[in-house]
């Protein structure tokens, strides 16, 4: 029997050239959905987005309950949580479950972003950002803004700190 992996290709996205895995300071990220959204396309998106990035990747997968996210969170130990929303409970099912990590000691600096379709009454419901960082989320990506936000963030969250003592 063989083992399929994916190992991250040599272009971004957008076709830039990206430096070698060991150059990219790679990061644990762990990806889930909430626990009531079957999808799984947008979870296998997202992980090889983030492999393609550099980052070490634990799909945990659909309808995963809040106990398995902070056991998973606690047995990965993620620089970076990743929870996708396709069915538009996001913002219902992804506030409690953020709240029920922040409230783990061990859990409470854990960076947890969200993103996809957080409601069900599309346009007319505004924006869930705001709630949802009351909530815990680090940050939020409505459905409407696309992946460009996002992997702006990664970019910025990322990028290794700068040596104090370095000059330019």
């Amino acid at each position: 029997m063989s083992t399929l992996t994916h190992q991250p290709s040599a272009l971004d996205a957008a076709g830039h050239n990206l430096p070698p895995a060991e150059h990219r300071g790679s990061r644990r990220v762990l990806v889930s959905s909430v626990s009531s959204d079957s999808h799984t396309w947008n979870l296998v998106f997202l992980q090889l987005l983030l492999e393609e990035l550099g980052s070490e990747v634990t799909n945990i997968g659909s309808c995963v309950p809040d106990d398995l996210l902070i056991e998973e969170c606690r047995r990965v130990r993620p620089d970076l949580v990743v929870i996708s929303s396709v069915n538009g409970h996001g913002a219902l099912d992804g506030s409690r479950a953020v709240r029920r990590l922040r409230e783990e000691p061990d859990l409470r600096d854990v960076r947890i972003v969200i993103g996809g379709k957080l409601g069900v009454r599309g346009a007319q419901a505004g924006t869930y950002g705001p709630e949802l960082m009351e909530a815990g989320f680090d940050a939020v990506f409505e459905d409407a803004a696309g992946v460009a936000e996002f992997r702006r963030y990664l970019d910025r969250s990322f990028r290794p700190a700068l040596d104090a003592g370095a000059t330019r």
